[in-house]
């Protein structure tokens, strides 16, 4: 008989290993990192009991490589944008200036055309 993960079972898990790692007074990373590689052996050993999920082992190494960085992150958000957490974040944040800017120049040009 074999055994077939699920996507919400992998996931109850991620988080009892979470609490593990935030148990301490700085958060570590070291439970997340074993499970995942743990996950992943055993998506490599029986991935027959992983074909519900989709996930390849390439990904789940990739989110291993992100978790097992010193800031994980700035290494998804790296992965994902090509760029820092900080880095996002400023970029968002010119370019919601640059909207709200735009947007009161609209307004002007509004009031001059209806006076």
């Amino acid at each position: 008989m074999s055994y077939m993960y699920s996507k919400e079972q992998i996931f109850d898990e991620f988080k009892d290993v979470t609490k593990k790692d935030q148990s301490k007074k700085k958060e570590t990373y070291t439970h997340r990192v074993a499970y995942l590689q743990s996950l992943k052996e055993d998506m490599i050993k029986s991935p027959k009991n992983f074909s519900n999920i989709s996930i390849t082992p390439q990904q789940l190494q990739n989110t291993i490589d992100c978790w097992s960085a010193p800031n994980p992150r700035d290494a998804f958000y790296k992965s994902v944008f090509g760029m820092t957490y900080a880095e996002k974040k400023e970029k968002e944040s010119i370019e919601i200036s640059n909207l709200e800017k735009k947007d009161r120049e609209e307004k002007k040009k509004e009031k001059v055309t209806i006076q």
